[in-house]
C-alpha cells in the first residue's frame, strides 16, 4: 500500500497566506482520513489511486464543513477584524468544498460526486435536527456528543459500500470511537472560554444539572470567565470529558488486539498513534489527567 500522504496532498488546496493571516481554520480531519485511507485500500487491488482521490476529496469537504461551522461559532479571533473573519471563514469553507467536484470530475468519477452530494445533503439534515433541539433548551449532554459523533462519521460512512464485507463492521466501530475520541478533544479546548463553550458539551452538561440560579445564567448566556470556570469545575465536565477519552482509546486498542492480519494491525496501528500524537498536541494526551 502506498503511504499516506494525503496532508501533503491536500496543502496546495488549504494554504493560502490571506486566509491563515486573518482567520483561524479548524483541524484538518487528518486521522479520519488515514483511517479511511487505510481501509480503502486494504487488500483491494488497482484501488491505491483511487482511495488516495476519495480521501482526499472527503478530507476536503470536511475541512469545508468544519470551517463553516465555525463561522456560527466566532466572535472574532485575537487581534483581527471579526468581520473580515468570518467572511474569510465563509469563503474558505466555500472553496475548500468546491474541489471535491472538480477533482472527481476530473477523474472520470462521477458516480462518487453523487454519493458524496447525497451524503452532504444527509449531515445538513442532521445538522438541522441538531440545531432544533438545541434551540428547545431540552438537550443533554450525551445528546449533544452522540449527535456530534454521528455530525462527523456521516460523510466517511458513505464509503462503507467500498469497504471489503469482512472489515465493514471494524470500519464502522473504528469509525465511530476515532470520532468520539475527536470530538471529545476539540469539546475540552472549546470548553475553557465561555464564549467557545456556548451550545458545546460542556454547556449542555452544566445545563441539565445545573440549580435553578444557575440556570437563568446559562440560557442568557450571560456569564464572564471566573462564573464559567466554577461551573465547569463544580460539575466536573473536564474530568469527565478525559475519562470519555480514556475510554474510547481502550475500545481502540481492544478492537485493534482482536485483528488477524498482521499488515492490516501494523496500519491501524500506526492510525492510532497519528490519533494520539494529535490528542497530544493539542494537549489533550489520552495519558493526562
Amino acid at each position: 500500500m502506498k503511504p499516506y500522504r494525503i496532508p501533503q496532498l491536500a496543502k496546495p488546496y488549504t494554504d493560502y497566506d490571506m486566509i491563515q493571516r486573518h482567520t483561524e481554520l479548524p483541524p484538518f480531519p487528518d486521522v479520519r482520513g488515514h483511517l479511511l485511507y487505510i481501509f480503502l485500500n486494504h487488500g483491494a487491488k488497482d484501488s491505491g489511486q483511487r482511495g488516495e482521490l476519495y480521501t482526499l476529496v472527503t478530507t476536503l469537504i470536511q475541512l469545508g464543513l468544519d470551517t463553516h461551522e465555525a463561522v456560527d461559532r466566532t466572535n472574532g479571533d485575537p487581534g483581527g477584524d471579526p468581520m473580515r473573519s468570518r467572511q474569510l471563514k465563509v469563503l474558505a469553507g466555500d472553496y475548500f468544498s468546491s474541489w471535491f467536484y472538480q477533482l472527481l470530475a476530473k477523474n472520470g468519477q462521477i458516480e462518487m460526486v453523487g454519493t458524496l452530494s447525497s451524503a452532504i445533503a444527509d449531515l445538513n439534515v442532521l445538522k438541522a435536527n441538531l440545531y432544533s433541539k438545541m434551540r428547545g433548551m431540552f438537550f443533554s449532554g450525551e445528546q449533544y456528543l452522540r449527535h456530534m459523533v454521528q455530525l462527523n462519521m456521516r460523510l466517511f460512512l458513505s464509503f462503507t459500500p467500498m469497504i471489503e464485507d469482512p472489515l465493514k463492521e471494524l470500519w464502522q466501530n473504528l469509525l465511530r470511537e476515532f470520532c468520539h475520541c475527536e470530538t471529545v478533544a476539540v469539546e475540552l479546548r472549546r470548553g475553557g472560554e465561555p464564549s467557545s463553550a456556548v451550545d458545546g458539551f460542556c454547556y449542555w452538561h452544566i445545563l441539565e444539572s445545573a440549580t435553578e440560579d444557575e440556570r437563568p445564567l446559562l440560557r442568557e448566556r450571560n456569564l464572564d470567565l471566573k462564573d464559567w470556570k466554577k461551573l465547569q469545575m463544580k460539575y466536573k465536565c473536564d474530568s469527565l470529558l478525559r475519562d470519555k477519552l480514556h475510554q474510547s482509546v481502550d475500545s481502540i486498542q481492544g478492537m485493534l488486539q482482536s485483528i488477524k492480519d498482521e499488515s492490516l494491525f501494523r496500519e491501524l496501528s500506526a492510525a492510532l498513534d497519528r490519533l494520539l500524537l494529535q490528542m497530544k498536541i493539542s494537549g489533550q494526551a489520552a495519558g493526562e489527567g
